[in-house]
């Protein structure tokens, strides 16, 4: 076993996100000392690239892999999982999602395709100041923690994204196959605070529409 992974097996981080700032609180010496220590764990195959300055240790070693919406959150500080991949985590729609898409706050969108994880994108959204957490959720998982929208708010934002329009919006609602359940405990007050949160008029009709459309179901 190289230095730089027995030193984080001790540590009792072999199963988190690791970043090049934090290795200097796991092993003493230079910067250059552990660049080449990097470097030699990752020949050697026991740590994996995630992006520039990102690594995690292979999960053979560390016994268990960090959750893809913490590394989500790793390859953008800041975001947090939204659209069909909260949707699909809350048990709200059943179609298994391969692509992890989160909200990023800005204006600048990215996508990445990750060693072990699969292909992950950050889309910012118009939303009004102060609003971007709204709704959002931190959830512990494997390897650390994440933001995770609620389900109507991963719902609203994939229907801002998609640009679906009021009139078109119990449509596009059918034929997400939604489960109920995920939405019972909604009242008035969580609508009324949703339709705050997007720029667009649009997505305060959007709102109305999906109360209406559920409360009839």
């Amino acid at each position: 076993m190289q230095t730089l992974t027995e030193a984080l097996v001790k540590s009792g981080v072999a199963n988190r996100v690791l970043r090049d700032e934090h290795l200097a609180d796991w092993l003493e010496g230079s910067a250059q000392r552990r660049y080449n220590l990097v470097n030699r764990a990752m020949a050697a195959g026991e740590m994996v690239r995630l992006a520039r300055g990102i690594y995690v240790l292979d999960p053979k070693i560390a016994g268990s892999a960090p959750h893809a919406f913490v590394v989500a959150q790793h390859l953008r500080p800041g975001s947090f999982v939204s659209f069909e991949a909260a949707l699909t985590w809350h048990g709200c729609i059943p179609e298994a999602v391969r692509l992890i898409t989160s909200v990023v706050p800005g204006r600048r969108k990215a996508q990445f395709s990750v060693p072990l994880y699969g292909d992950f994108r950050f889309v910012p959204l118009a939303l009004r100041t102060g609003c971007n957490l709204v709704a959002v959720r931190r959830v512990q998982f494997t390897g650390g923690i994440a933001l995770v929208a609620d389900p109507l708010r991963a719902l609203l934002d994939l229907m801002c994204w998609r640009k679906i329009p009021s009139e078109s919006a119990v449509d596009f609602l059918e034929g997400l196959r939604l489960e109920f359940g995920c939405f019972d405990e909604l009242g008035a007050d969580d609508l009324a605070r949703m339709r705050g949160v997007y720029q667009h008029r649009r997505m305060e009709q959007v709102v109305d529409q999906f109360w209406q459309w559920y409360r009839r179901r």
